[in-house]
């Protein structure tokens, strides 16, 4: 099923609505701390395909219950560079406390692209929200495959580039990272890790083809020095986030979204100065894209 229909996909566990014509649905009658059953379970991945990102409201959850519901859909991955919630490993605590400049996540891009085997999902609950600001975009990148040339879909359907966390690994740029904020890094400094990934990764549920760079993570072609991949990366990087393969949500306490990193980016505006707003993130593991 595409991600750009808008009506209502019949299921007999769960309700989706919608909330814009390129990506993101709404899914009621589901609480995420119940013991929902394998069908609601297998009900809730199709959503997540359908729609490439899915939202519950109106959930509470503890830490237990939201690791618990996060590994319904597979192992979870603990962030290699994140401190994480004490006690809880799996959590990233992703925290702006009033008096912070910077957030997380203020850049487009999909979920530790440069392990060899990202993430295939990510679920995020909200804890404490802002009276306004702070709301997520999400882009398909199915439509922005699609909406490339044909010619341009040839060329880059057999090419490949690096994806580093040289943005998050060095000590420089974490000691910078670190300042006014609360989500911390860790400031040891680490080596630093690059992944090569097809540029067009082929869905593995839906079978569609989906872009598959992003301006956090993917720093050259293979084969091809940054200076000379800079201008193709640049275009494709404003492509992939065309209004039009959108959609924005806004945050209520105990809001949960759950988005599919092979197939959505996502961005975190930055636009509640004076506020306090903690959100707790599970990611759960996927496999080497192709």
């Amino acid at each position: 099923m595409p991600f750009d229909v808008q009506t209502p996909h019949a299921f007999a566990h769960i309700r989706t609505r919608p909330i814009a014509g390129a990506v993101g649905a709404e899914i009621e009658g589901v609480d995420l701390a119940g013991d929902l059953g394998d069908d609601a379970i297998r009900e809730i991945r199709q959503a997540l395909v359908n729609h490439g990102v899915i939202f519950f409201r109106n959930q509470s959850l503890s830490p237990e219950t939201l690791i618990a519901a996060g590994r319904r859909f597979g192992p979870l991955n603990v962030h290699p560079i994140y401190k994480p919630l004490p006690g809880h490993p799996e959590i990233l605590p992703v925290v702006k406390e009033a008096g912070d400049a910077m957030n997380i996540g203020n850049s487009w891009h999909s979920d530790v692209s440069f392990l060899e085997k990202p993430s295939m999902g990510s679920l995020l609950y909200a804890v404490e929200v802002p009276p306004y600001g702070g709301d997520t975009i999400f882009a398909c990148q199915r439509l922005a495959y699609l909406g490339l040339s044909p010619e341009m879909q040839r060329m880059l359907g057999g090419m490949r580039a690096v994806h580093s966390d040289r943005i998050l690994s060095s000590a420089a740029s974490k000691k910078k990272r670190n300042a006014g904020r609360s989500t911390i890094l860790d400031e040891r400094e680490t080596p630093e890790v690059q992944t090569i990934h097809p540029v067009v990764r082929t869905h593995p549920e839906s079978g569609a083809k989906h872009l598959y760079v992003n301006e956090a993570f993917t720093i050259a072609f293979e084969g091809m020095s940054e200076a000379e991949s800079k201008p193709l990366l640049d275009y494709l990087y404003l492509h992939a986030r065309t209004p039009e393969y959108t959609c924005r949500f806004r945050w209520e306490q105990g809001s949960v979204a759950f988005w599919d990193n092979r197939a959505v980016q996502h961005y975190a505006l930055n636009d509640y100065q004076g506020f306090r707003r903690e959100m707790w993130r599970v990611t759960v593991e996927g496999e080497r894209p192709i």
